[in-house]
């Protein structure tokens, strides 16, 4: 972050780069020159603290909350410190509060014509929702009472130094265990002894924090967390569930699956992502065992959505993936077309939990689960995994729901492990538009992430031995696929019906499960390009099932 100590005490504006594009005594000073010298930007204003190390703090929403909160005895605590000191974003604000922080944050929820939520009545906890006028995202607010009879009681009840840190609203920086030093030097440390007891949820919590800002543990951390890491298994499983899903949402993934696996924590929640690193494999696969494959098909996987927004990867972007750097080239080529389309389906909420994009990273995880129960060695040494696609998509069901996910996200990962090695088998022959239809009517919605999973897979398969010739095969198909997604949805993924099952009982047909079928072997024809209207469909429903007239 850069020195603002030249402009402590005033409000600076800043550009979206956070170049500082003015300077003011005044709020409407710093915001007037801003104008000014950046017209055509969006700029953000802040008001530099007295104190070092003199953070930014945001007009929003410090600044209304200013006229409401107490001048003392209310501390903003926790994770937005770190950010602010980081230079990070912040979305969601904690604050500290002597007494009576329920009434507090009701209080502010009605001055500031906000929603307002008694998270924890015991507790004295309390949380305001509002959205920021500036970025229209929602926002938290959470205002809790001391957690101790003092506010350094508090801080060392918390769980890591770094978190462990209060602001006073006059921008004091208060921190007793020294979590700005564990800051400057990226290291995640445990408050005390008891940090992990208190709560194991923290275990896990470590581990994503440590991936998600790039820091390291220190080793009595990661010791004790070796140590205890049976514990995670009596966390509830919607807690464990949302540990996982911040670890698969950021990038550097398979890092963070890998540092789970290492401080033991993976074996006990997820045993059959673990395992696969006794299931050995042979030609094609450049890997000798299932987990090393795994971890570099999540890491391929972030490479397909990096390169959704214009990322260009190599061979040296991610070490998981020694593809030759023609492969990531030719990758970029076929997808460049779909960018636009595939940022928005990635996007695309399955539910209010998981998009399309965290789906394709939990079945990167998921995918070759079933080879641990598969694995069999032909005559001539090489081991093969039958069905492993099936089995392993019974498994992930059984372990979502063992964490307790929701039934539309299960069923989207559940698709993407079945299905994963379905483009795969089509490259065998021409990819017909019976074909096309066939996928997108056993895939449905998830077709397009089961594409890009196969395409991960594919490159975690092969490594440095993939091939031109069959890397340009498998991305033409590809292609195909997601042209007739995007671009040709209504003739070849869901043509609208030529003929209802009331004009197939006009026809003759009498009722029954037989008005389905003919009615599917319609649609398929349809989509086929073998009839293109109404009379050639009757034909076909005559013709084809002897329907009297």
């Amino acid at each position: 972050m850069a020195d603002l100590s030249l402009y402590a005490g005033r409000w600076i504006a800043l550009a979206e780069n956070n170049e500082i594009a003015s300077v003011g005594v005044t709020l409407e000073d710093a915001r007037h020159a801003g104008r000014v010298a950046r017209p055509k930007e969006r700029l953000h204003l802040a008001w530099v603290t007295p104190h070092p190390p003199h953070l930014p703090l945001p007009e929003w929403p410090l600044r209304p909350l200013a006229r409401l909160l107490p001048t003392s005895q209310v501390w903003l605590v926790g994770g937005a410190v770190r950010d602010l000191l980081l230079g990070r974003p912040l979305h969601d604000w904690d604050f500290a509060v002597s007494d009576h922080a329920l009434a507090l944050a009701r209080q502010v929820a009605d001055v500031l014509e906000a929603a307002y939520y008694p998270l924890d009545v015991e507790r004295d906890t309390g949380r305001v929702v509002i959205t920021d006028p500036h970025t229209q995202r929602i926002v938290s607010l959470d205002f809790a009472g001391l957690r101790g009879k003092t506010l350094a009681e508090d801080l060392a009840l918390r769980d890591f130094t770094i978190n462990a840190m209060a602001l006073t609203l006059e921008g004091q920086l208060i921190d007793p265990l020294g979590g700005s030093q564990d800051l400057t030097q990226r290291v995640i440390r445990a408050t005390g002894d008891q940090t992990f007891t208190h709560d194991p949820a923290r275990l896990l919590r470590a581990a994503r924090q440590a991936n998600e800002l790039g820091f390291c543990l220190d080793d009595a951390t990661r010791q004790a967390i070796c140590a205890q890491s049976d514990a995670i298994s009596a966390v509830a499983p919607e807690r464990i569930r949302a540990e996982l899903a911040h670890i698969l949402h950021k990038a550097g993934a398979a890092s963070g699956i890998q540092l789970l696996s290492e401080l033991g924590l993976l074996s006990p929640i997820l045993p059959e992502v673990q395992c696969l690193d006794m299931v050995k494999q042979t030609h094609p696969h450049y890997y000798a065992d299932a987990w090393t494959h795994t971890l570099a098909a999540l890491a391929a996987v972030e490479g397909l959505q990096a390169m959704r927004v214009g990322e260009t990867r190599t061979a040296d972007t991610d070490a998981r993936v020694p593809v030759p750097r023609w492969a990531w080239t030719l990758l970029a080529e076929t997808l460049m077309p779909f960018q636009h389309a595939l940022c928005a389906y990635l996007d695309t909420p399955i539910n209010a939990e998981m998009t399309w994009g965290d789906a394709l990273k939990w079945g990167a995880l998921f995918h070759d689960i079933g080879k641990a129960d598969t694995g069999t060695v032909d005559a001539q040494g090489q081991r093969h995994f039958y069905r492993h696609p099936e089995i392993g998509a019974e498994q992930t069901a059984q372990r979502l729901e063992t964490l307790h996910f929701p039934k539309k996200s299960t069923q989207a990962i559940q698709t993407l492990v079945a299905a994963h090695m379905r483009l795969i088998g089509m490259v065998k022959a021409p990819l017909t538009r019976r074909a096309t239809y066939r996928f997108y009517r056993d895939t449905e919605d998830a077709g397009v992430a089961v594409v890009l999973l196969a395409l991960a897979d594919a490159l975690a398969v092969w490594g440095r031995k993939l091939e031109q010739p069959y890397w340009r095969l498998l991305l033409s198909h590809a292609a195909t696929l997601l042209s007739s997604y995007f671009e040709r949805p209504d003739e070849i993924i869901k043509p609208v019906p030529l003929l209802t099952g009331h004009d197939l009982l006009a026809m003759g047909l009498a009722e029954g499960p037989r008005i389905g079928q003919v009615l599917a072997a319609l649609q398929e024809a349809q989509a086929a390009g073998e009839i293109g209207n109404r009379a050639d469909a009757e034909a076909f429903a005559h013709t084809q099932f002897e329907i009297t007239r």
